[in-house]
């Protein structure tokens, strides 16, 4: 037995059960969905063998075809194609749903014509018990000189029976089921010779040819020239063979579902999915009831997150008590209580409302609902220059920007990738949660509208909304700015739809908060620190001014809160406050939400910590909540509340449109691979959020 490790890669259509087998396999976690473009990238994991070997698997993007429409489909042939990728693997597992078998066979026997040890793996075998079908295992594997395993890779079931498969040993493919030299033989002549080093076969050589003409590899420039050349010379129609070579394995295919499958032939319409695809996909009444799932959706977060929130809120105020009385008063005091757990427990108080979130969108992708919102929302997204794909990076972006942008690489058509890419950060992700909800609770009443709704519930949606009209207005007037000749087709196959899996979507919110906490965690306790002391000091003898100013007060209580709000506007923060406000004072904000505003553009919620640490600052008793805190500031001039409704609406609406992230700065960077777009996301969001904010400041002022 080798003792080096085995690379293993698992490849099959969208939405086939790859990443849940993979899961299995590897013990890792990695995101899984009930719908086409969960993995838009490639996953390593290691296994141990049944004999001890180590098993390195490569989770690859799922694709239809070796002929890639999309990046991500690129990836996967870029990796199976190229002997010389690092990733490139001993042994192919082909993960196929077994359900809809017809369809995954396709990019299974072009996985055979490669020559590479190969197993095939039938999974969601439950679904094809159910549909009463019967599929002869044997037959299947005698046909295509492969080994076939039969899967439920959700329930683990089949697991032990690959692992075994995989540690014995595996032939090549005994024969092909296409052959390219029968069909161009005088062209795959030419590209054998040019690959007369390799020892795979025709079809593997016209494939690698295929991959460097899609590669931007300098290395191979000298090749891409010679393949042109002798595509050129042979009159070789690319498109014409693809469509021919289609043709002959799906002949191919029927006669080998003939003889080795059979079913009673049930009548889909009358199964559960047709049925309940017949409302919710239906062009009016599914809309419909898309939105009033999002209402149910927000008003439940609000209502039910309210307990534990306040149990949050009351547990770091006893925390802020006990630690100012247990320690000394003096710097370390002031540094701990106003700056570390001040900055934490105005993030901390947001996690119930983030998990039921992340609980919500877990339901919906695992049940297979997703992939029907977006056919529902295709007719109305083409309009502004997006397609129905555009719709899943859009709705993940509810949950964070980052993965959603990278999401878009399904999108084939350049022109509606790049609109998608541009307007997703509109789309109010998680982070935006604890700012909306803080603001909320400072400017709309808790009330009910008719005795049922909650009116902040409804507040958050009209946010939540207010974002995605914001996405779709500004994909309009992308797509009258960017040209392409492109053309654009949708194409996305619809799930069964499924129970969901309780522990995986307990183990996503899990996932979720805890990235949520420590991400946002490290950034805030930093910038906590940071702003604790350039709001506790300033030039000293502005200090002593102030100090000087009150000594003779006999109002004890009235003049440590005087003096306190006087150093904080002294202090290094206020001057800089300061000098931004006339900049900011149109949209009626002060210079403390100025300061929030800049350290929050190294992430949205970081604006939460930094208004706990501002206000906690000279705070001696710190019995007070950040809400509570902020809903009592008054301005020093005017004497009236600062955060009044229109101020309050405005700070929302600039953070529904600006973009105060670094990290999808960085990732629109990495995606375009160009610097120009990052910098148009920034300053059209910006335009958008100043504007829209100065106006609704001067409308409800």
């Amino acid at each position: 037995m080798s003792s080096k490790p085995v690379k293993i890669a698992l490849a099959g259509n969208p939405n086939s059960g790859k990443t849940t087998l993979f899961n299995s396999l590897t013990g890792l976690n990695q995101k899984i969905g009930n719908f086409p473009g969960v993995t838009v990238d490639k996953k390593t994991g290691k296994c141990i063998l049944p004999n001890g070997r180590e098993a390195i698997l490569t989770d690859l993007p799922g694709t239809y075809s070796l002929y890639p429409k999309s990046i991500d489909e690129s990836v996967t042939h870029k990796v199976l194609c190229n002997p010389a990728d690092s990733d490139f693997p001993d042994i192919i597992v082909v993960v196929a749903d077994g359900s809809n078998l017809k369809r995954n066979l396709l990019l299974a026997t072009q996985i055979i014509d490669l020559k590479i040890p190969c197993i095939l793996v039938l999974n969601m075998m439950d679904l094809v018990l159910k549909q009463k079908k019967q599929i002869n295992i044997e037959c299947l594997s005698q046909k295509l000189g492969i080994k076939v395993i039969s899967m439920n890779a959700r329930e683990s079931k089949g697991i032990l029976d690959l692992k075994t498969a995989v540690q014995e040993p595996l032939e090549k493919p005994a024969f092909s089921i296409y052959d390219i030299q029968l069909s161009s033989p005088d062209f795959s002549s030419d590209i054998n010779a040019l690959f007369k080093n390799s020892t795979n076969s025709a079809y593997s050589n016209y494939q690698l040819a295929c991959n460097f003409k899609l590669s931007e590899e300098k290395e191979h420039e000298s090749d891409i020239k010679t393949i042109a050349e002798i595509i050129h010379k042979h009159s070789f129609n690319e498109k014409q063979h693809q469509n021919d070579e289609t043709l002959i394995r799906y002949k191919f295919i029927s006669d080998l579902l003939f003889n080795c499958s059979s079913s009673e032939h049930l009548v889909e319409q009358n199964n559960f999915t047709s049925k309940a695809d017949k409302i919710l996909t239906h062009k009016i009444g599914g809309f419909l009831i898309f939105v009033g799932i999002m209402f149910l959706i927000f008003q439940t977060i609000f209502n039910l997150s309210v307990y534990p929130m306040q149990f949050i809120e009351w547990s770091f105020i006893q925390l802020s008590i006990s630690v100012s009385s247990l320690m000394p008063p003096g710097i370390l005091n002031s540094l701990i209580v106003d700056g570390v757990i001040a900055g934490l427990s105005g993030i901390m108080i947001f996690i119930p409302q983030i998990a039921f979130l992340f609980a919500f969108i877990g339901i919906m992708e695992d049940t297979g609902y997703m992939a029907r919102v977006s056919f529902i929302m295709d007719r109305l997204m083409r309009k502004f220059g997006l397609n129905g794909k555009s719709v899943i990076p859009l709705l993940s972006g509810t949950a964070c920007a980052i993965p959603a942008i990278m999401a878009t690489r399904t999108i084939g058509n350049w022109k509606e990738r790049m609109i998608t890419i541009m307007v997703v950060p509109l789309i109010s992700c998680s982070a935006r949660i604890p700012v909306y909800t803080l603001l909320i609770s400072l400017v709309i009443p808790s009330s009910k509208l008719l005795g049922i709704f909650n009116l902040q519930g409804i507040a958050l949606l009209i946010l939540y909304l207010i974002g995605f009209a914001g996405a779709i207005a500004a994909a309009f007037v992308f797509k009258l700015i960017l040209k392409s000749k492109e053309r654009s087709i949708f194409i996305m196959e619809m799930p069964v739809y499924r129970a969901p899996r309780w522990s995986s979507i307990g183990l996503t919110i899990f996932e979720k908060t805890k990235t949520f906490v420590f991400e946002a965690g490290k950034v805030i306790i930093a910038i906590s620190i940071i702003l604790w002391g350039l709001s506790s000091y300033g030039p000293s003898d502005d200090f002593a001014k102030i100090e000087q100013k009150y000594k003779k007060n006999p109002n004890a209580t009235e003049v440590e809160e005087k003096m306190a709000s006087d150093k904080l506007e002294a202090s290094y923060a206020g001057r800089f406050g300061k000098a931004i406000e006339p900049a900011i004072k149109p949209l009626g904000f002060d210079w403390k939400i100025g300061i929030a505003l800049i350290t929050s553009f190294a992430a949205r919620e970081v604006f939460v910590g930094t208004m706990a640490t501002i206000y906690s600052v000279g705070d001696p008793d710190n019995t007070s909540s950040i809400r509570k805190k902020m809903s009592a500031d008054t301005n020093t001039i005017t004497g009236k509340k600062t955060y009044s409704r229109a101020t309050g609406i405005s700070l929302m609406v600039f953070f529904a449109f600006a973009l105060q992230c670094m990290s999808t700065l960085a990732v629109t960077l990495r995606e375009t691979k160009h610097w120009k777009w990052p910098l148009y996301q920034f300053l059209f969001m910006g335009a958008m959020a100043y504007v829209a904010s100065f106006i609704v400041f001067n409308l409800f002022k």
